[in-house]
């Protein structure tokens, strides 16, 4: 896979954004917000839906754009309580394990010309497999920094990887992830600073790992 291509413009309307952004929250902190309570007030709406349709929409809506980490960060604060966090956690890579097969197929079938003109026109160039390169493939798509999680699923799903390799490649990098972020998720709101300290861990070694392993396949040639 390669990263894409030619001088991109300077993003300008995103730059907007964020200060428009960051000048509400600072005009909103400076007349008194309690942002706790705010953080409060938006978790007890997520609780409010129940677990079922929180792991549901987890299994499914990043597969639409919406952010793995959203759900990640959420599911410990707003359900450990009443369902135990290894419940919580357990549902959370089952639903990410959902949504790696969902989206795998998604790109192999009904979303497949859709995606090779938006990822043409975003300036990725879809990866090629050539045979015993699969492993390398999926590693480096999944290691590289900066690409979104469900960018990821679709690019393997259209590279023409096997399945089942796909499969346990990519559970395996994402389970380690989830978990550290759930961890972390509710650790902090929860003030937790051991259970902080070891999510924080378990995510720098997961970091750490990919790196190493995406060292290991550019040394091979896999990427560029």
């Amino acid at each position: 896979m390669s990263s894409p291509t030619g001088t991109k413009p300077f993003p300008w309307v995103k730059l907007a954004v964020l200060a428009v952004a960051g000048l509400g929250l600072a005009v909103l902190l400076l007349r008194g917000l309690n942002v706790r309570e705010v953080v409060e007030q938006l978790l007890d709406v997520i609780r409010s839906a129940g677990p079922v349709v929180f792991f549901l929409a987890m299994a499914i809506l990043p597969a639409l754009g919406v952010p793995i980490l959203t759900f990640a960060l959420t599911a410990g604060p707003v359900f450990g309580e009443q369902l135990g966090l290894p419940l919580v956690l357990a549902l959370s890579l089952a639903a990410v394990a959902v949504n790696i097969v969902f989206t795998f197929f998604l790109a192999r079938g009904a979303f497949r010309p859709l995606l090779v003109r938006v990822f043409a026109r975003l300036g990725y160039r879809l990866p090629q497999v050539d045979p015993g390169d699969e492993t390398g493939l999926i590693v480096i798509v999944r290691v590289t920094p900066g690409v979104p999680f469900p960018v990821q699923n679709y690019l393997l799903g259209l590279s023409g990887v096997g399945f089942a390799r796909y499969l346990w490649i990519s559970l395996a990098v994402s389970f380690a992830y989830q978990t550290g972020f759930v961890l972390f998720g509710d650790a902090l709101l929860q003030g937790k600073a051991k259970v902080v300290l070891l999510a924080a861990s378990l995510l720098v070694a997961a970091a750490a790992a990919t790196q190493l392993l995406r060292r290991r396949y550019r040394r091979k040639g896999n990427v560029a």
